[in-house]
């Protein structure tokens, strides 16, 4: 995901209120232990998350609460036509447990 420039305190304080019922939404869906981390040089946002089963915080786009939290987040970052965050999918290419 990119972050417009200039935007990173208020990309911190939007998530560190992160709302309620999204917080629950996504540890209900098995999301747990999700990071966000920020590349100052590119803008580029990481994130990484913890989940139980096949369903991850990007499965659950037709959620309303997660469209408003993307109309929420738009203003500050890259996003598509319908605001979800503009996001590429990584290959992992290494882990160790």
């Amino acid at each position: 995901m990119k972050l417009y420039p200039g935007f990173v305190e208020e990309y911190k304080k939007r998530h560190a209120a992160l709302w309620p019922e999204l917080r629950k939404l996504l540890k209900d869906s098995g999301v747990s232990e999700y990071s966000i981390f920020f590349d100052e040089e590119t803008h580029s946002l990481f994130a990484f998350q913890k989940q139980a089963g096949e369903q991850g915080s990007q499965d659950l786009g037709k959620e309303e609460i997660v469209q408003k939290w993307w109309k929420f987040m738009a203003d500050i970052m890259e996003t598509n036509p319908d605001n979800s965050p503009v996001s590429i999918p990584l290959e992992e290419v290494f882990y160790m447990e």
